[in-house]
């Protein structure tokens, strides 16, 4: 016989609360299963599988597809890939902390604001959301063309030639990466400035600690939470970012993104691609190991 249980005032049992309890849970769980479960195991399965000879999957299985993602083809063994792979990885790692370096004094600076104007400076920071990222990239290409401004100076400072834009170059690649997800970085570590407790900060100053040691014992502490935010969501999609890079990179500064675009599009290669997809993934659950530690390690005061 099952025991009786009060629970917010109704006598029920834990059979019955189980089940209220998955009736609640089924459409999360659902949405999960088919979004997010399904497309994961399917990928998979189709990464040991066979390109046909006009594109299609066949589904003769073999290791070949990561064999080839290891470097080992036709040709003997080469490091392209592992070269896309660390080029991703660094470039998403730059991104990530030129973002946050930035986003410091910009948070800093809203929040000592008047609180009236701060939604406006907020406001500000999400506009480029309200633009498809396609066409910012496209603006870019605007902003650094031959006669405007930006190639002008760097051609007096004979850093490129007269009449050459500044695309594509690794410079663009970043400027583009950095403009797209400074938000991504910014909005979590203001939430976090503006909770900071000052009187941490004042008695560190009482203490004679100089400017460093303040925002290292004081400041850094209690932006941590905002700052793990930020990192999870700039250096993961930045390791799969490929309109950026297609853009304003060329195709001599490939990502993995773009491999993996390459391989569902053009190539038409759906196997590799989603070998591709799939160490994607394995980098991405591992960088998201690494910060759980690393904010582990790291508490906030």
């Amino acid at each position: 016989m099952n025991s009786h249980l009060v629970w917010y005032g109704e006598l029920t049992t834990l059979r019955r609360l189980l089940r209220r309890g998955l009736y609640f849970a089924a459409p999360g769980m659902i949405w999960i299963l088919l979004f997010l479960a399904l497309p994961s195991l399917l990928l998979i399965v189709v990464s040991f599988t066979t390109r046909g000879a006009y594109g299609q999957i066949e589904w003769t299985f073999t290791l070949e597809n990561f064999k080839r993602l290891c470097g080992f083809g036709l040709y003997g063994w080469s490091a392209d890939y592992f070269i896309i792979l660390f080029r991703s990885v660094h470039v998403a790692f730059w991104t990530t902390l030129i973002c946050i370096l930035l986003s410091y004094p910009l948070c800093f600076y809203i929040a000592n604001k008047p609180e009236r104007s701060r939604y406006f400076w907020l406001t500000l920071i999400i506009i480029p959301f309200w633009t498809n990222l396609v066409i910012r990239a496209y603006a870019w290409l605007l902003v650094l063309a031959p006669q405007l401004p930006l190639a002008r100076i760097a051609n007096a400072l004979g850093l490129i030639p007269e009449g050459t834009p500044l695309y594509p170059s690794s410079f663009a690649v970043y400027l583009g990466m950095v403009a797209t997800f400074l938000p991504f970085v910014a909005l979590p570590l203001y939430s976090s400035v503006e909770k900071l407790d000052w009187a941490l900060v004042e008695a560190a100053n009482d203490l004679y600690a100089g400017k460093i040691r303040v925002f290292l014992h004081a400041i850094w502490p209690q932006t941590v939470p905002g700052i793990s935010v930020g990192i999870t969501l700039t250096f993961i999609p930045a390791m799969g970012m490929f309109v950026v890079p297609d853009f304003l990179g060329g195709a001599k500064y490939m990502l993995v993104g773009n491999l993996i675009q390459q391989q569902f599009g053009t190539s038409r290669d759906w196997p590799f691609g989603a070998a591709v997809s799939l160490a994607l993934m394995v980098l991405t659950l591992v960088a998201l190991q690494l910060q759980r530690k690393r904010g582990k390690k790291v508490e906030p005061i």
